[in-house]
């Protein structure tokens, strides 16, 4: 959380363009299928140093759609706090700008204070949240259908710019929305944006389930990743879906070097950049920002009630369980949070020999790379991981395809209004 403290990161990183390209490009080089940037709609004088001052998702990757060819670009929008129509309207227009590498981060806006800077003046509970959702997405996609592949004719000597025939309205009248469209953009080489999800409590798996392309999870053992692997894979199936066309993609925080004890020294120096209160700060981000500083550090982790159970709801119950069942205080919990030791650890070829473990034993489709120091993490995995894995057959650094939807092994998404005209 406190990256910035590390003197091969710029202190602005968050809002710095140049170190942006810099670490997509290389990214890019190295042949990482995505770049990924996470978003929040709340903050306060407590939030994690770059969260006070960051680009918004689209901006920015519209902006490295320009100086990059192949690696995809997603972004994080709430489905809580944002119109489905414009939505729709701008992820479209990234995928047509970056010749079909978009992708969308669904999310639901965990945090209570979000409600305060929109229109919607009451934060929705966690079950409506989806609710709205499930149906934003519904809409989402059938804009996205507006119009068929080869619709624009664009003929000049009839004069005929596009086939009525091929123009779909969509006339969605649902619980929460009123949209009409058409949208008024075209489709995108990949037919529409990727969707990705992180859903973790059950609600969430079933959205993620239901509609997502990708999933992105955070389970820290190798049974826990399998555990939801075969979950999710399974209410796919349930809902009529092969459990090919959805990946899984645990986020990791590698911490490696040359020998363990060179590993252990990183960890220790990313522990030092993060101070007691800085850590029960960050705790507190996930129960709704509750001040942890009125409870003693060093004895049992508190009964807090349910408090978080409307914000980061499967966080905060792994939280309090993990405090439970190792018996540990607040501050042993603070910063266990903060500076966790990744599953990840270990020397170069640990590491791969792991990430390999999780692909054989059906953990994982693939990995969100994300290290606590971005700049020098990067530049260590592509230059001592990244080889290793490419030698033992496991990852592939050229590009297979162009569109982001073909270079995660994903089906095309057919005009919803054509297949409907097939039946």
């Amino acid at each position: 959380m406190n990256a910035w403290k590390d003197e091969s990161v710029p202190a602005d990183a968050s809002v710095n363009i140049d170190y942006y390209q810099e670490m997509t490009k290389k990214a890019e080089s190295a042949g990482f299928r995505f770049v990924f940037v996470a978003d929040g709609l709340y903050i306060h004088e407590h939030s994690i140093p770059h969260f006070l001052n960051r680009f918004e998702p689209l901006t920015i990757l519209s902006a490295l759609a320009t100086v990059t060819k192949q690696i995809g670009l997603v972004g994080t929008v709430s489905t809580s706090y944002s119109e489905p129509f414009t939505i729709a309207r701008q992820f479209a227009s990234l995928d047509k700008l970056s010749k079909g590498r978009a992708g969308w981060n669904v999310v639901t806006s965990p945090l209570e204070g979000s409600a305060e800077n929109h229109i919607i003046r009451s934060h929705p509970s966690h079950s409506l949240r989806y609710e709205i959702a499930e149906e934003y997405l519904h809409v989402v996609n059938g804009l996205w259908s507006s119009w068929e592949e080869d619709a624009f004719v664009r003929d000049r000597s009839t004069g005929v710019f596009f086939d009525r025939d091929k123009l779909h309205t969509l006339n969605h009248h649902g619980k929460h929305f009123s949209v009409k469209g058409p949208l008024n953009i075209e489709r995108s080489e990949q037919g529409q944006p990727v969707i990705f999800q992180a859903g973790a409590s059950e609600a969430g798996k079933d959205l993620a389930a239901k509609e997502a392309d990708a999933v992105f999870t955070n389970a820290d053992s190798l049974e826990k990743a399998k555990a939801y692997y075969r979950d999710v894979k399974n209410r796919a199936e349930a809902f009529g879906r092969k459990p090919s066309e959805i990946k899984i993609f645990p986020g990791i925080h590698p911490i490696t070097g040359k020998t363990v004890e060179e590993a252990e020294e990183k960890y220790e120096a990313i522990k030092h950049l993060v101070s007691i209160e800085e850590a029960l700060h960050y705790l507190g981000r996930f129960f709704d920002h509750l001040d942890f500083s009125q409870f003693p550090l060093d004895e049992p982790f508190p009964d807090i009630g349910d408090a978080g159970s409307n914000s980061f709801q499967s966080t905060t119950e792994s939280i309090k369980k993990m405090a439970k069942d190792q018996n540990l205080t607040l501050r042993e919990v603070a910063l266990q949070v903060t500076t966790p030791k990744s599953a990840f650890f270990g020397t170069y070829e640990q590491v791969a020999d792991k990430l390999i473990q999780w692909i054989e034993e059906d953990a994982a489709d693939g990995f969100i790379f994300g290290a606590p120091i971005l700049a020098s993490g990067l530049s260590e995995w592509t230059e001592h991981v990244i080889p290793i894995l490419v030698e033992r057959g496991y990852y592939d650094p050229n590009y297979p395809a162009h569109t982001l939807r073909e270079n995660l092994g994903l089906p095309m998404k057919k005009n919803q209004f054509l297949k409907q005209t097939v039946k």
